[in-house]
């Protein structure tokens, strides 16, 4: 049976995106000037600057922990000289007590002491890592340029540091089927992040996966299987009481109007819909129980998790109805309840 962990804290995040700057090479998925809708890696200092500016307009007074954050891009492995200047641009804000602390993502295999030390001059709090797959054929076929043993190895050395570390990993993508992506989920778990993002692979214009989409040689998950695959494994990280951040992709006008989106199973609200189904699994464990059939069920959740529990247009109570041959189904809330609890009563 698989549980929903209960919702975090947010942290109020300033992003600044780098498409593919500090990147090798392009992986077989990624476009990130789609998913980002900028055009440029380097962008000009006063720029970074002004966008930083910007989001700190939208911050409220509950945001109590401001990061801003690199993305995009492979952070460590930028020009040295131009990742410093984005560094010093950052501490600035920090210094004002206008943010916190400085995050970025980039690959396992950019990690170093060496470089790592170049960090200590700055408040950087948080460093996510794009490891995606801790199988080798699906990393080679992803075009990571990196090993599973490369990501095993950058987790142990930022453990010996004060970061929070996070980790980036993705279902359906070429050669990886779900045992794979289960097992990647596992072992991302015994190093123990402090939280994790969780990516259903998609095929993005101009990205090298849509050639192969095209010539039939790469068939992306359907919507549901990534749903089913994503809560297997949500069940996880939940069991180990590391955080699931995000569950699929940013929405992003591009992606909306499908301008860009080719394939995959992209949803604005992919990550309601996973924890729709655990509710969902939640629930009918609960239901099996029952020795005789009723016609009416109501489901007890906390006031928070009602939505999740009766689904997107009442997806969940519908299915319920149909399974147990039940006229009405009920959802009250109930605060003293946690967030991923289900109570059942007929």
């Amino acid at each position: 049976m698989t549980t929903c962990p209960p919702s975090g804290a947010p942290y109020f995040i300033v992003p600044v995106f780098i498409p593919h700057a500090g990147c090798p090479h392009q992986c077989a998925f990624c476009n990130q000037n789609i998913l980002t809708q900028q055009h440029r890696q380097h962008l000009p200092l006063p720029e970074v600057e002004s966008v930083i500016e910007k989001f700190l307009q939208y911050r409220q007074p509950h945001h109590t922990t401001v990061e801003i954050s690199f993305y995009g891009g492979n952070f460590l492995g930028l020009d040295a000289a131009y990742g410093q200047k984005l560094l010093v641009i950052a501490q600035k804000f920090i210094k004002q007590k206008r943010a916190q602390g400085i995050r970025f993502s980039t690959r396992p295999d950019t990690i170093t002491t060496e470089k790592l030390s170049r960090l200590k001059p700055f408040s950087i709090r948080t460093i996510e890592l794009g490891i995606q797959s801790m199988d080798n054929e699906v990393l080679r076929h992803a075009m990571r340029g990196h090993t599973a043993n490369d990501s095993q190895r950058a987790m142990h050395i930022l453990k010996s540091y004060d970061y929070d570390i996070g980790a980036q990993m993705m279902i359906g993508l070429p050669y990886q089927d779900a045992n794979s992506a289960l097992d990647t989920a596992h072992q991302i778990a015994a190093i123990h992040p402090d939280f994790v993002r969780i990516y259903p692979t998609v095929v993005l214009k101009g990205s090298r996966l849509e050639t192969v989409f095209r010539n039939g040689t790469y068939e992306p998950l359907t919507l549901e299987a990534a749903v089913d695959q994503t809560k297997n494994i949500l069940a996880v990280f939940h069991k180990e009481k590391i955080a699931v951040i995000r569950m699929g992709l940013q929405a992003s006008a591009e992606l909306h109007l499908d301008k860009s989106l080719v394939a995959g199973p992209y949803h604005p609200a992919f990550g309601h819909l996973v924890h729709s189904e655990c509710f969902f699994d939640k629930a009918v464990a609960k239901l099996n129980t029952m020795s005789q059939p009723h016609t009416t069920i109501t489901i007890i959740v906390h006031p928070n998790s009602i939505p999740k529990m009766r689904g997107l247009k009442n997806r969940n109570i519908k299915r319920l109805q149909t399974k147990f041959k039940v006229q009405s189904v009920q959802v009250l809330g109930d605060d003293s309840l946690a967030e991923d609890a289900v109570k059942v009563a007929v």
